[in-house]
């Protein structure tokens, strides 16, 4: 009954790729496997720090040969560079600006935080702790993602 691996997503039509910006390896298989059970994403590329995740979106480097990203879900505190300075060079540079990103929050105060560094995210989600907690947030970001694809249809640009 459902599709084979790698069919694009019933909502929306699209294949889409994700970057996942998260030093916690044990987090990282999680997020893979609960967005992978929810078949809305076609490819999940995770780096672990944040001097990974701006050559990621630059395709520098060992990434030369990656897509853009399509949708970034950034931990705030990362190792080396943080998350905040990941999102700022973001918004400095106009063709990676249009990148939505997710802060992955690890609480209430996470979306302030983000604010009070003058920095202004598409969206926050609180971080799942509990593995049942991960479908829930895996819901959020289709829901996310499936606003987005709606926004861009109806604007023109």
């Amino acid at each position: 009954m459902g599709s084979p691996s790698g069919e694009s997503n019933s909502e929306t039509g699209e294949l889409i790729d994700i970057l996942l910006v998260e030093p916690n390896h044990g987090d990282i298989r999680l997020f893979e496997e609960n967005l992978e059970q929810g078949k809305i994403f076609n490819t999940i590329h995770t780096v672990s720090n944040g001097e990974a995740a701006l050559d990621f979106v630059n395709q520098r480097g060992e990434y030369e040969e990656v897509p853009q990203p399509d949708l970034i879900l950034l931990e705030p505190q990362l190792p080396g560079k943080s998350g905040m300075e990941v999102l700022s060079e973001l918004n400095n540079e106009p063709e990676l600006k249009e990148i939505p990103v997710i802060v992955l929050t690890s609480s209430e105060a996470g979306q302030e935080i983000v604010k009070s560094h003058g920095l202004e995210a598409d969206e926050y989600i609180q971080k799942p702790v509990e593995a049942e907690e991960f479908v829930t947030f895996a819901k959020e970001v289709e829901d996310f993602w499936l606003a987005i694809i709606q926004d861009n249809g109806e604007s023109d640009g």
